[in-house]
């Protein structure tokens, strides 16, 4: 297992990629940015991304307004 923080509070993942923690966050289909100690991940990129120990990962959903 890998402990991370997940928009600051500790986490504990099974799978290190950050795909499946965003399919487990139920967050496949929604608008989001994901940020990996403070380095925007593209989404093109999740799939493939490997996640380690302490990682500090941010997850923000846009939210439309006026």
């Amino acid at each position: 297992m890998v402990e991370i923080q997940l928009n600051g509070e500790k986490r504990q993942l099974t799978s290190t990629l950050l795909a499946d923690l965003i399919a487990e966050l139920n967050l496949s289909q929604q608008a989001i940015a994901v940020a990996v100690n403070r380095q925007i991940i593209p989404k093109s990129k999740w799939a493939e991304y490997q996640l380690h120990e302490l990682d500090k990962v941010d997850v923000v959903r846009a939210i439309g307004g006026g």
